[in-house]
């Protein structure tokens, strides 16, 4: 991880001042269109421009590139507050810091003097263009292909289920360089690769929940773009600088998974204490306080295990098994708490008028997304195995 990276810091009170204007943002903006837009699938315009002006775009951008330069942990507590009343939004600006951190991580100089200030203010938005068809957690089974063509390079492939395809205006895009070589992690390569002629839009994916976030296809059909784009200007780091920015990535997941969990216990500890039978409130019942004890220990424990996570890379260390734990365990947190919240609402948690059926929706991407919890599962025990050697 370079310098910028690492040990960054920030003061408690400007902290708590910033999660305050986030609160205030998302209930005076977020939590009033998000019933209306997800149902819509529709592309919330103006909330990107609010996000422009809160700097969400460069959360994690160092400051002398014009970023907020936030650490891990301020930035998990950014998507857990927003999350709780819309996830969706949050992988707006997710995505695009994908794009932001490969750059600053792994770029030449002149690369991040170019591209991070334009990512920073979000005129310049993208995300990771790594999943093809038939290559999704298997990144080396990528067939998109970039061929040396004088002093630049043509690119075809195409890629698929990529956030910010449509809205958005750049990629880091994931390719082979050297098909032939083994192993083939040596062969490939990543591009800053902006929208230009050669790359097409395929088709708006359709999906259960993560509603209004524009998840497409990019078709790439002789794509030219220069050696400079080559992101560090050496070929074959690019599996290393695609997966280098998967910790933050789960951090992000897991803080995702925190607000759904606590969203969606929010609602049940709201609904249980207006909603009667048998002449009192429902919290009131044991099968009820049940299940109320077990969500608010799930969604406290994932909170803990992601803000670990967040510390221990704000640390500039290693923490794929502390982020695979946090992703992991939030995630299912998420799931379990919407599907107890559901149950809790009866037949109006089936009801699209209530908040929870959209948390329910939402909840299964992040046992998917940025790696299966059943890889998790496995990162984590390899782990472990490695820092717990038999003496």
């Amino acid at each position: 991880m370079s310098s910028t990276s690492q040990l960054r810091n920030v003061d408690p009170e400007d902290e708590a001042q910033l999660l305050d204007t986030i609160d205030r943002w998302v209930a005076k903006e977020v939590k009033p269109i998000a019933k209306e837009y997800d149902h819509a699938d529709r592309y919330p315009a103006e909330t990107v421009e609010q996000m422009k002006e809160l700097g969400l775009f460069g959360s994690t951008i160092s400051q002398e590139y014009g970023g907020l330069g936030l650490p891990a942990g301020t930035y998990a507590k950014i998507v857990m507050r927003i999350s709780r009343d819309w996830m969706a939004v949050t992988g707006i600006f997710n995505s695009h810091l994908m794009l932001a951190l490969a750059i600053e991580k792994f770029g030449t100089a002149d690369q991040k003097k170019q591209w991070l200030p334009k990512l920073a203010t979000g005129e310049v938005r993208g995300g990771l263009a790594l999943t093809e068809p038939d290559a999704g957690t298997d990144l080396q089974g990528i067939r998109t292909v970039a061929k040396r063509d004088g002093e630049g390079y043509v690119i075809n492939g195409s890629k698929t289920w990529i956030s910010n395809s449509i809205e958005g205006n750049c990629v880091a895009l994931l390719v082979k360089t050297d098909p032939e070589v083994q192993p083939r992690h040596k062969g490939m390569s990543m591009f800053i690769a902006p929208k230009k002629e050669g790359v097409r839009v395929g088709r708006k994916l359709e999906k259960l929940g993560y509603k209004s976030i524009d998840s497409g296809e990019l078709v790439y059909e002789d794509y030219r773009v220069g050696k400079d784009h080559l992101i560090g200007g050496v070929e074959g780091q690019g599996f290393y600088q695609a997966t280098g920015g998967l910790e933050l990535g789960r951090i992000n997941v897991a803080a995702r998974g925190v607000g759904v969990a606590e969203g969606a216990l929010q609602l049940a500890t709201e609904y249980s204490q207006v909603r009667k039978t048998f002449g009192k409130p429902i919290c009131e019942h044991q099968a009820i306080q049940l299940k109320l004890g077990e969500m608010a220990t799930r969604a406290r424990a994932a909170r803990l295990l992601t803000l670990d996570a967040a510390a221990a890379f704000d640390r500039g260390e290693r923490c794929d098994l502390e982020a695979g734990m946090a992703k992991y365990f939030a995630s299912e947190a998420a799931l379990e708490n919407s599907i107890e919240s559901l149950r809790i609402h009866g037949g109006y948690g089936y009801s699209k008028e209530f908040d929870i059926e959209r948390l329910y929706r939402d909840a299964p991407l992040m046992c998917i997304g940025e790696g299966t919890n059943e890889m998790q599962r496995m990162i984590i025990a390899k782990q472990w195995i490695k820092r717990n050697p038999v003496s």
